[in-house]
């Protein structure tokens, strides 16, 4: 399997190229100046603007910038800030374990509603529990997570009073009063995109186990006379969580896009209002780290999904 992964990574650097080449290409192009409010200061002199962008070399071609950028990055330097005045590096990992924390929790919140009730549904099809179950998924996936945010902000924030609405990262607490405030303020916006994530998840789990359920070696699994509980954890669930796993690999990089809505709704301090904040500033070095992550995510879980199919389906082999 070792081989195999490398012979992955190997093919992933060249996609990987590929993508920060276009990516930088495209905001290189892009209309704006990171330097534009010193353009329309009056105190600010013009040879003071003109000297910053020859420092930071944005009046270089557009190929000499992107060789420069990749080097650096290739030293560990992601590039500066134009609005923050710090290192692009140092600013994502101030705001990544954020991000990590309300991601991760919300997906595994979401699978662990997901699987069950996907795989009661499934095992008891076209019952009251299964349609229920259902017509919730299909609500809770056609409606946006800007929209439930809004709507538990109103229910359990302005009218009950229960939750803070806005996700503060200075709280002055200590010890486990600070974990039970930390808890407070991160349910809503977890429970808002593992609610989204689980209602086609649950989909995906019951579509996966009813196309299982109805194969030739579960009925031969059932006539040996093993019980029905055994039947469904050890011969269907494991062999229909393959295209699950696959659901959920390749929905992580769209789970942290999709983050970025939650996070400007919430005020969490995260990756997703970091990209929003560099965007509105026309801060392209923040920019151009952040997407290319998301594009590191994507290469990554893809990789995931793979290796989890040889655990999932011995029948795979790793060549």
């Amino acid at each position: 399997m070792l081989n195999y992964v490398i012979r992955r990574l190997l093919i992933a650097l060249p996609s990987l190229v590929g993508i920060s080449l276009v990516l930088f290409t495209v905001l290189a192009l892009a209309p704006g100046d990171p330097f534009e409010e010193l353009a329309t200061n009056p105190n600010v002199p013009p040879e003071v603007r003109m000297a910053l962008r020859a420092q930071f070399g944005l009046d270089d071609p557009v190929w000499q910038r992107y060789v420069s950028w990749f080097t650096s990055m290739l030293q560990g330097s992601w590039g500066f800030s134009f609005q923050s005045r710090i290192n692009v590096d140092q600013l994502i990992m101030q705001r990544l374990p954020t991000t990590i924390a309300v991601i991760g929790l919300s997906q595994l919140l979401a699978i662990a509603i997901a699987l069950p009730v996907g795989i009661l549904a499934a095992v008891k099809p076209y019952s009251w529990f299964d349609r229920i179950a259902s017509t919730v998924a299909f609500i809770g996936f056609s409606l946006p997570t800007f929209f439930t945010g809004i709507i538990f902000i109103l229910f359990f924030s302005i009218y009950l009073g229960w939750l803070p609405f806005v996700y503060r990262s200075d709280l002055s607490s200590t010890g486990w009063m600070w974990w039970w405030e930390q808890f407070k303020q991160s349910i809503m916006p977890i429970t808002v995109l593992a609610m989204f994530q689980a209602a086609s998840m649950m989909r995906y789990v019951r579509s996966a186990v009813l196309d299982v359920i109805r194969l030739d070696y579960v009925t031969t699994a059932r006539s040996k006379g093993l019980s029905e509980r055994v039947v469904i954890t050890k011969h269907v669930v494991r062999n229909a969580l393959i295209p699950v796993v696959t659901l959920v690999a390749l929905q992580m990089p769209g789970v942290f896009g999709g983050a970025i809505v939650t996070e400007q709704i919430f005020r969490v301090p995260g990756i997703g209002s970091l990209l929003i904040d560099a965007i509105l500033r026309n801060d392209t070095p923040v920019i151009m780290a952040v997407t290319f992550v998301f594009a590191c995510l994507v290469v990554f879980f893809n990789l995931l999904a793979d290796i989890l199919y040889g655990w999932l389906d011995p029948r795979i082999s790793y060549r």
